[in-house]
């Protein structure tokens, strides 16, 4: 299984979420977190700050990173483990970059039709400052077959 980090940076004050428009690549014309494949001697939290960054132009402190999530994807094109983080306070303004274009959505707005079929289970989760821990399971046409998710009060 491969290692992948998921990240969304949360205005708190604004209630909105930022996601960012995949533009190529797996995943494009679709609307994730800021993500990727973890680098050799780097943590997980540190691959999820650098794809932040690569991303989107953005800059997180390591110390205003929390982990929210940890999930299991199975599917005929890919398994992984995904790791989610969140970050409340952030340096710089979001800019597009070869492979996201960001945009700030309203929790209630979240374009959640052109995204993953998973993420309208476990980003409600997320913002409500829960801990997600779950499993999904696609079929070739990316629908969920099988899935197990459930938010606890968040880890420290």
């Amino acid at each position: 299984m491969r290692t992948l980090t998921n990240f969304l940076l949360i205005d708190e004050q604004n209630n909105k979420v930022l996601l960012g428009m995949k533009k190529r690549g797996f995943g494009a014309g679709k609307y994730n977190g800021f993500g990727g494949k973890v680098e050799s001697k780097e943590s997980i939290k540190q691959a999820a700050i650098r794809e932040l960054f690569e991303e989107a132009g953005l800059t997180v402190n390591e110390n205003d990173v929390t982990k929210q999530a940890e999930l299991t994807f199975k599917a005929p094109f890919d398994n992984s483990i995904v790791h989610v983080f969140t970050a409340t306070k952030w340096t710089g303004e979001p800019v597009e970059s070869e492979e996201m274009a960001p945009k700030w959505f309203e929790f209630n707005e979240i374009p959640y039709d052109t995204m993953w079929a998973d993420d309208k289970h476990w980003i409600p989760i997320v913002l409500a400052g829960k801990y997600a821990e779950g499993s999904f399971t696609f079929d070739k046409d990316e629908n969920i077959i099988d899935m197990n998710i459930q938010g606890t009060l968040k880890k420290s």
